[in-house]
């Protein structure tokens, strides 16, 4: 860390590369763009957004990252993942591809697109536990999320879905989850302007939350 500052790198293989650096830089973070090896093990953290979970597995085989990434991840690297890099991180992943590889992050199971197509996005108003809630509930936005069918008994839920006419199947289901050093969520904070999501990830890279 420089002048306290975490280096946090972005996966900058497909998605809101742009909105996460800016999130995490507001949040205290040094950000730095990952696409290479050397630069994964510069990195104190790493946020792995989202996107298209199966293309970002075959563009990590393809970059030859995904071995180095799971080598990092088992001795402790903090990550985050959002909608897609919640898949990623997940041990096991439902209506997901055969040849999708995963990262096994976090012992929990999630089902791949749960909420449905990219037109049937959701949004939610969230308790997400770890954030100031003196600011109130963290906007969430869905799209074609997953949500979590289950976690292991080492696994933190931050967040469900309230349980409201609009929320449908979705109803009660988790959202937002905590192993150790490494934070997924459903949703995409990147995309609100509301930083806590990744204040909360940057005070866990600094070992601080």
């Amino acid at each position: 860390m420089s002048d306290g500052r975490p280096l946090i790198g972005v996966l900058a293989l497909q998605g809101d590369v742009r909105e996460h650096t800016a999130a995490l830089e507001s949040g205290g973070a040094r950000t730095l763009a990952v696409r290479r090896v050397g630069e994964l093990a510069d990195v104190d953290g790493l946020v792995i957004p989202g996107g298209e979970s199966t293309t970002i597995s075959r563009l990590l085989q393809t970059f030859d990252l995904l071995e180095p990434l799971r080598a990092r991840l088992a001795d402790g690297m903090p990550a985050y993942g959002s909608c897609a890099g919640m898949i990623l991180l997940a041990e096991k992943v439902l209506d997901g591809r055969p040849d999708q590889q995963q990262l096994g992050g976090i012992d929990m199971t999630v089902r791949r697109n749960a909420f449905g197509r990219q037109v049937d996005s959701f949004e939610a108003d969230l308790d997400l536990a770890g954030l100031d809630s003196a600011a109130g509930k963290i906007h969430a936005v869905f799209i074609r999320a997953p949500w979590v069918e289950a976690v292991s008994t080492g696994v933190d839920v931050l967040a469900t879905v309230p349980d409201t006419p609009a929320a449908g199947a979705a109803a009660g289901r988790i959202v937002a989850v905590r192993q150790g050093p490494v934070l997924a969520t459903a949703f995409h904070p990147e995309l609100t302007g509301d930083t806590r999501v990744h204040r909360l990830f940057v005070d866990v890279v600094r070992g601080r939350a």
